[in-house]
Order: C-alpha cells, then structure tokens, then sequence
C-alpha cells in the first residue's frame, strides 16, 4: 500500500490483515497497531487514553500523507474519543471503516456522534458483537457488524440473526480453518476474516 510504503522512522509499524468476500474476492483490509519491534501489543486491554494514542498511530500511517491510492475499504479500531469528537479523524475519500471497539458504552453522545459521522461519509462497524446493550443500541447506525466466530459457538447461530437485524454486512472474524469458512456461508456472513484466509502482516518502510 502506497502509504505504508512512505511511512516516516518516526511512525510506528501498523498490521494488514485482509478481509474477504465469500467468493474470494478481495474486499478490504483490516489495520493494527504493532509495537516498534512488529509485534502485536494486545492493545485491547490498555486504558482507553492509551489506546486513543494506538488509534492515532494507525490513522497516523494510513492517512497522514493524505488518502491511500488504495480503493479497498480501510477498518480501524476506534475509541470514545474519536467518535463524540474530542479527537481529529482524517480526510478519507469514503474508504475509511470505523471499528467501534466493545469498550465504548452507548450513551447519548455516543450515538449523536455516529449519526454524525455517517452523514460525514464514515462507516461504521461494531466490532467483536456479542449483543451486549451498547452493541444492540449502535446497531442502527452500523454498516457492518463483525462477529468473533468463536462468540457463535458459545452463543448459538441467534448472534448472527440478531446482527441482521438492520441490514448491516456480516464480517466473520477469527475464521481459523475450511470447516469454519464452510459454516460461516451456511450461516450468511458476507464477509470473511481470519488466519486461514490471511494472517495479519506487519508492514515493513
């Protein structure tokens, strides 16, 4: 990607993983942030001022030179703080999907805020539902809904009826092997994402 590509010694490395169509076809790719030395830095448990900087370094790398010449459509994990507007999103010429990490509560501003910013020309994404309340309540503001495979085992093919509700694209993460891939289009999941498809690769300056 052209904008990895001319990241500067200063910006910290970001992960690609790629997310697919159920008929193979590329459909986008999911971002990470690594740590200086590559590697992942479970950001998912920092506090969530650390983990607005984590987001800032991806947004950083992909859209600091301004948008990728790539089309795919971008996902990156986003907290509270990008949402309600205490922290600057990039310009992003429509590619730019926002994963609402499962930390962020479905209070008021919350929800203006997603109003908001699909009037901007952001999508949205729910990431990791499992249909916790805050989850249930953004769904009418989502474009799509990611769900962790493993949640559909524990819960039951419900989840994935339930994330329908609004007519939202179903990405299925975590998809470890051909058997899963096989349930998840017996199930409907549109999109597909997971190591057997494609792990998430560092990219390197």
């Amino acid at each position: 990607m052209a904008a990895a590509s001319s990241r500067t010694p200063s910006r910290l490395p970001i992960a690609r993983q790629p997310i697919w169509r159920i008929d193979g076809r590329l459909y986008g790719n999911e971002f990470l942030y690594r740590s200086r030395d590559g590697l992942p830095a479970q950001v998912d448990r920092w506090r969530s001022d650390r983990q607005d900087v984590a987001t800032a370094a991806v947004l950083d790398v992909l859209f600091g030179d301004g948008p990728p010449s790539d089309l795919h459509p971008a996902f990156v994990n986003v907290t509270r703080s990008f949402i309600v507007n205490d922290r600057p999103l990039p310009a992003h010429a429509g590619r730019l999907v926002l994963e609402i990490v499962e930390s962020v509560a479905a209070d008021d501003a919350v929800l203006a805020g997603l109003a908001r910013l699909r009037s901007r020309g952001y999508r949205i994404a729910i990431d990791d539902f499992a249909a916790e309340p805050a989850q249930i309540a953004m769904m009418a503001y989502a474009d799509y809904v990611k769900i962790d495979v493993r949640d559909v085992e524990r819960l039951g093919p419900q989840l994935v009826q339930l994330a329908r509700r609004h007519g939202a694209t179903l990405v299925a993460e975590r998809v470890s092997d051909a058997e899963l891939m096989d349930q998840c289009r017996v199930l409907g999941f549109d999109l597909l994402q997971g190591d057997v498809l494609g792990p998430a690769i560092t990219l390197v300056a």
